[in-house]
């Protein structure tokens, strides 16, 4: 079959390369033809703006805007390392269209050809953001004549806003399968009426670790703690300064901005070194979803703490699921049941029958027949 998926592909995150990655190179894994749509409409396009003014009150006359920019633009300049690594990995791993799209008009105007269409996965139906309102993350372009389903589809929030659920309810219903992320998505769908949604697993886990492996190359000559944090948390800094200081080990970060307490720093690295990172860590410690993924598929020991952004139902229904929520901590944590080795054995079980669950999904999307529409 030719798929066409659609999804964040292409917005300078670990997280969102790999998904995308990962559910375009399972479905080529088992026999079909595979692009991932070239999606990128203005608000995911700001990225690594050079001249870009964040703050309102530089952009009152050009000598304030000049200045700015002036200040900005050193670092902006270093910071294009990190956006040739995602660029290469895009390069060299994804199958991409050769046209670009802009808007769900284009895409209607001219849609890439098909025989199904999924959209997925991580945060496309995420209303507090753009993408999860516009309407080419439903797969409105597609016609009624071919198959379109959703695979691993995530809000990230345990509700959606009364404002937005007229329109989720109308995209969603037109899909010929509904398969969502979290248990909380599928809870949120079911709300509305929709009554044939499955929870499914991130698209990282349908590849097997030697699949990742070949990937995440990169190897590092002493033992530390891999630190990924978004929100410069002061709890994320104490838990990793605690374990580094009772097991000896050294502190790695792959923040933004580097941190004090960090040991090394990998700001600049793209999806091929995030995946050596975790895939070499004594602990994980991060309020990343992503994060979270990879180290469970390395078996590693996590400690993970949720956001200030409300979209914690992601790494909370993950855990949940595969009974270590206990690895959710607060600023009460217990040290000494932290610096235990994880015991994955009844985890592996759970993810593997829900692999297969994911999996049979996509292969009943795959067969469906739509030949009498046509």
């Amino acid at each position: 079959m030719k798929v066409c998926t659609i999804t964040c592909h292409d917005v300078y995150n670990h997280g969102a390369s790999l998904q995308a990655y990962a559910l375009m190179k399972y479905l080529k894994n088992i026999g079909n033809q595979v692009e991932i749509i070239d999606y990128k409409p203005d608000y995911l396009s700001t990225h690594y703006n050079m001249f870009a003014i964040n703050n309102p009150k530089w952009e009152k006359n050009i000598i304030l805007k000049t200045i700015y920019i002036s200040l900005k633009l050193p670092r902006r300049l270093i910071s294009l390392k990190r956006k040739k690594e995602f660029d290469n990995f895009r390069n060299e791993y994804l199958s991409i269209t050769n046209k670009r799209y802009t808007s769900n008009e284009e895409l209607i105007n001219n849609i890439p050809d098909a025989d199904i269409y999924l959209c997925g996965s991580d945060q496309i139906w995420n209303s507090l953001h753009k993408n999860g309102k516009d309407p080419a993350f439903y797969l409105d372009f597609v016609p009624n004549n071919k198959i379109k389903a959703s695979y691993a589809a995530s809000f990230a929030t345990d509700t959606i806003d009364n404002k937005y659920k007229s329109m989720v309810k109308t995209m969603v219903s037109k899909l010929d399968g509904v398969s969502i992320r979290e248990k909380s998505g599928v809870k949120i769908v079911k709300d509305l009426g929709i009554e044939n949604a499955i929870n499914v697993v991130d698209p990282v886990f349908l590849l097997d670790k030697d699949e990742w492996d070949n990937i995440g190359t990169e190897s590092f000559d002493e033992k530390y703690i891999l630190v990924y944090d978004f929100d410069k948390s002061s709890l994320v800094e104490k838990l990793a300064k605690d374990i580094a200081n009772t097991k000896g080990y050294k502190i790695y970060t792959i923040n933004t901005d580097k941190p004090k307490y960090a040991d090394k720093h990998f700001n600049l690295s793209g999806p091929k070194t995030f995946i050596s990172l975790v895939k070499n860590a004594e602990y994980v410690i991060s309020n990343s979803f992503h994060a979270v993924v990879f180290s469970v598929i390395y078996n590693k020991n996590i400690v993970i703490v949720n956001r200030t952004e409300a979209i914690n139902t992601r790494m909370r229904d993950l855990l949940d699921d595969l009974q270590l929520s206990d690895r959710l901590v607060s600023e009460d944590y217990n040290l000494n049941n932290l610096l235990e080795d994880m015991d994955y054995s009844n985890a592996i079980k759970i993810l593997n029958k829900k692999i297969n669950i994911s999996k049979n999904y996509l292969n009943k999307i795959l067969e469906i027949d739509k030949s009498f529409n046509l």
